[in-house]
């Protein structure tokens, strides 16, 4: 039987239900209705049910949710159960700060290494970890079992490194270059382009501003 095709809106939630899921946990809740969940979370408890269903459900009439369980199994659903290993190729303030940020290693995200074009920053270190001359990024990918690589480096850059990568066997990038990488089908690509969520901000703010000025 084919596996079932889950839209893009469902996946892009989940990481949100394993949040609010997370800090329920953390806090001794055991159980939970998808009226309680859509209470906290601002996401109607239909939605939340139809979300579910799409991956079996998990819950039972009148019972709810196992807040562990449920957990557990979007956890499953989003890879967390395995170990991702990961480099970050620029290290400039975007690449340090995201080499710093823990909460990655938490979810099984691990730093692996750190590479540059920059002379000036070889054998720096960034949490223990030393940068690296690019030259040496494709044998370390293969060398270290790394699945994701994290591009925080100008565009022209980014669409050279990505086919390097692909021919290296890397399964995974987080792309914040201001730039749509064209790679094989097999290898993944997670845009994260940080002026484009400022537009969306600066449009929402607009919105809003224009239906208070209407009802004047």
């Amino acid at each position: 039987m084919a596996e079932k095709e889950i839209s893009q809106a469902v996946i892009s939630r989940l990481p949100r239900y394993l949040r609010y899921l997370g800090e329920l946990k953390d806090e001794g809740v055991e159980r939970i209705s998808s009226q309680e969940l859509s209470g906290l979370m601002n996401v109607t408890a239909s939605q939340i049910r139809q979300d579910f269903n799409n991956f079996g459900g998990f819950g039972q009439q009148g019972y709810g949710y196992n807040v562990e369980y449920l957990y557990t199994e979007i956890g499953k659903i989003l890879g967390l159960d395995k170990k991702h290993h990961l480099i970050i190729v620029g290290a400039g303030n975007l690449g340090q700060a995201i080499a710093n940020y823990m909460n990655f290693e938490r979810r099984g995200f691990i730093f692996t290494g750190m590479f540059d074009i920059n002379p000036e920053l070889f054998g720096k270190k960034i949490r223990g970890m030393e940068v690296r001359p690019m030259e040496e990024m494709a044998d370390f990918v293969k060398q270290n079992n790394v699945d994701i690589a994290v591009l925080t480096i100008p565009k022209g850059e980014a669409v050279l490194v990505a086919a390097k990568l692909s021919d290296v066997g890397i399964k995974a990038i987080w792309n914040f270059a201001h730039v749509d990488l064209a790679v094989p089908k097999e290898v993944q690509v997670e845009n994260v382009h940080l002026s484009d969520s400022l537009m969306r901000l600066s449009y929402m703010i607009e919105r809003y501003e224009s239906e208070v000025a209407n009802k004047e």
